[in-house]
């Protein structure tokens, strides 16, 4: 199905990417300092991060010229991109109307639930796209990767769940929400897709 892959475009592709990848960074890391600090409220905070994560857009397509150089784009990964970014935005927006619905109403019972399920839905669309994904693509190279990536994000998920617990359970960490739990695979799954990205141009240049 595919051939040796690493290494099949110039020696240092993609180097806008961590270019874009790092304005996005300290975007968010400048955002949720001013609201943490009360310089800023909550719709202020929202409209921000909503401006901040326009930047995923030449992300992404530094993202696809990388794979495109390197050999590593299929029609497959084309069509998960979009579809994955579509449900970014959406978990965004909806992660913002309900944290804003939350603190405005006095919301309980289906209606919590109903909102609660605002950012939610876009994450099982996000899921549903790797699914998709691993449906679609028909290079055993790249499904291979997408595989090790997503089991990559879920072992750091279930590794610092379960130490973060214990700290719990002891009394030395204080309660935190379930909901990182996403936010954390997605972290771990790009930072595996980094290093295996590493690995084939450490290879491709010795």
């Amino acid at each position: 199905m595919s051939g040796d892959r690493p290494g099949a475009g110039s020696r240092h592709p993609g180097r806008p990417r961590w270019l874009w990848a790092g304005l996005m960074f300290v975007s968010f890391a400048a955002i949720a300092g001013l609201r943490m600090s009360g310089a800023i409220n909550e719709p202020t905070g929202f409209v921000l991060l909503a401006v901040a994560m326009l930047l995923m857009i030449p992300l992404v397509r530094a993202g696809l010229a990388h794979r495109r150089q390197t050999g590593h784009l299929s029609p497959a990964v084309v069509r998960y991109t979009r579809r994955f970014l579509g449900a970014t935005f959406g978990y965004v927006l909806g992660m913002g109307l309900a944290v804003m619905l939350h603190e405005r109403m006095d919301l309980s019972g289906p209606e919590a639930i109903a909102i609660a399920l605002l950012p939610v839905v876009p994450i099982f669309a996000m899921i549903w796209a790797m699914g998709r994904y691993l449906v679609e693509e028909e290079d055993e190279f790249l499904r291979h990767r997408a595989t090790l990536a997503s089991l990559f994000g879920l072992g750091v998920v279930l590794a610092l769940g379960s130490f973060w617990g214990f700290l719990e359970t002891f009394g030395v960490a204080p309660h935190i929400w379930a909901w990182w739990t996403f936010p954390v695979w997605a972290i771990g799954m790009g930072l595996a897709q980094c290093w295996m990205a590493w690995r084939d141009r450490a290879g491709a240049e010795g």
